[in-house]
């Protein structure tokens, strides 16, 4: 009975648990070797445990961290036995912060790494099962599956552009488990059907997770890894555009803080071009609440170009979505960011290439209407980028033929900057631009000049109006008795 007592009783175990969660929501622990290990004649380095949350796979430890046998000593036969062995050898992570810390088995570490690399590379008929499946995934999971610090920079791409990008210093095994990734889900051994078990929801968002890295390094690699799991697990297309989206949402409307959307948009462009027609709702939903949203945001010039061109892709495919594109992006017209003005010019000019006549008619009004008050900006390169658009054949060939309607809204921008730009260059491409108008339709423009010189006579009439009433005014109010305290209006000395 004594004993049967004793047996229930909690037992001091030494090894974390078999159900221990990886590096789910922690950063980045160091798991060393004992100091006194020698001292007590262990022989090698046993691994630290692991303190970690929200586990997709159970962390594994190695109690000594030693270089084992090469894959070419083993027979065929043993060969994934061993691959496992090395996969759970790499589970061991270091703190790189103090290069001179645990050197060896660094490097014992490297070298393993390597020899899977160069395993996975050459597998040759050989299919991965689900323990090799497992065991590569757990070694994933545990050395890139962190949390980032806060980032306490400003927005990437905001007024902090020359900011040097910050390199993770475990960098050299962080690599290397990349490529090890890379590899394995490329490779011909593996089966799609068998690993989807494995390379589950869970592991493809805390891969997601990791495009906040601040090291571009890491963010080229998991768009590449990423973009082959979408290639591969047809199974899991939904749930990555989803998830993306969402991470879209959360920078756009909540953080506008996030490293990797410009890497996520890369991805997309290929999603994008992928689709088939005509186009499900769910992607044009995308180009409306995601996509256009997207221009928001102070920090777009990191990620313009990419966005550019997921827009172009979209309006390559379906033709109709060029007027709801322009729609949205003069919804947020950036009035007061003359850099990002620029950015939607071009972007404006790239739409107007493609666009074709019926779409273009829809919203020609509400957007020369902005192109000229653009044409009349300070800002000499927001002037400048907006005259530019003369410059494509096919845009003034759209403007030639609705030049009735285009001429009469952008004429006082021209003739406004004719007067009187502080620009010399902007004058000269006004100057060319009115030359153009006058080639196009001659009896048109001296028309819109002719309204143009009869609008601004009431205007000015108008203002003298009201200069002369407020004259009167304080005329009338400086002969009225000052009674108390009452404000009179007085005529300035």
């Amino acid at each position: 009975m004594l004993k049967q007592f004793l047996s229930k009783l909690p037992r001091k175990n030494s090894k974390p648990d078999s159900d221990e969660s990886y590096r789910g929501d922690s950063s980045r622990s160091d798991v060393s070797p004992r100091r006194n290990s020698r001292q007590h004649g262990g022989g090698g380095a046993a691994a630290a445990k692991r303190t970690s949350s929200s586990a997709v796979f159970p962390a594994s430890t190695v109690s000594v961290i030693e270089p084992l046998v090469p894959f070419k000593d083993v027979p065929s036969s043993e060969k994934m036995t061993l691959f496992v062995s090395k996969l759970s050898l790499c589970c061991v992570t270091f703190d790189f912060t103090d290069p001179g810390k645990n050197t060896v088995e660094k490097e014992v570490k490297r070298r393993t790494l390597v020899e899977l690399v160069d395993f996975v590379s050459s597998c040759g008929s050989s299919r991965f099962g689900e323990a090799s499946i497992l065991a590569l995934c757990r070694m994933c999971a545990i050395n890139l599956f962190r949390v980032f610090p806060p980032n306490y920079r400003s927005n990437r791409g905001g007024e902090n552009d020359d900011d040097e990008p910050a390199f993770d210093p475990a960098w050299p095994h962080l690599q290397l488990v990349y490529e090890l990734l890379l590899k394995f889900i490329t490779s011909n051994c593996l089966d799609a059907k068998v690993a989807k078990k494995f390379i589950d929801h869970s592991f493809i968002l805390r891969l997601l997770e990791l495009f906040d890295s601040e090291d571009p390094r890491e963010r080229d690699c998991l768009k590449t890894i990423l973009h082959r799991v979408y290639g591969k697990f047809m199974v899991h297309r939904p749930y990555i555009r989803k998830s993306i989206n969402n991470l879209f949402y959360r920078f756009v409307f909540e953080t506008e803080r996030h490293n990797g959307v410009a890497e996520l948009l890369e991805i997309f462009g290929s999603i994008i071009s992928g689709f088939a027609l005509p186009l499900k709702e769910e992607h044009k939903i995308f180009l409306w609440r995601v996509l256009i949203p997207l221009h928001k945001p102070k920090s777009m010039g990191v990620y313009f170009q990419q966005l550019s061109y997921c827009v172009t892709q979209f309006i390559e495919k379906e033709p109709k979505l060029a007027s709801i594109v322009i729609r949205g992006l003069l919804k947020y017209w950036p009035i007061t960011n003359s850099q990002k003005e620029v950015m939607f010019l071009g972007e404006l000019e790239e739409i107007l290439e493609v666009i074709n006549m019926v779409e273009f008619q829809r919203v020609m009004v509400p957007l020369f209407w902005r192109i000229g008050c653009c044409i009349n900006s300070l800002h000499f390169q927001v002037a400048e980028r907006a005259l530019f658009l003369w410059n494509n054949d096919h845009i003034v060939n759209l403007i030639a033929h609705n030049r009735q309607v285009i001429l009469p809204i952008v004429f006082p921008a021209l003739e406004k900057n004719s007067q009187g730009h502080w620009s010399q260059a902007v004058h000269n491409l006004t100057h060319n631009v009115r030359k153009m108008f006058v080639e196009m339709d001659e009896k048109l423009f001296l028309a819109c000049h002719s309204q143009f010189k009869e609008e601004e006579a009431m205007l000015n009439a108008g203002a003298e109006k009201r200069k002369e009433a407020w004259k009167q005014l304080e005329h009338a109010a400086s002969l009225q008795p000052v009674i108390g305290n009452t404000p009179v209006l007085v005529s300035p000395l």
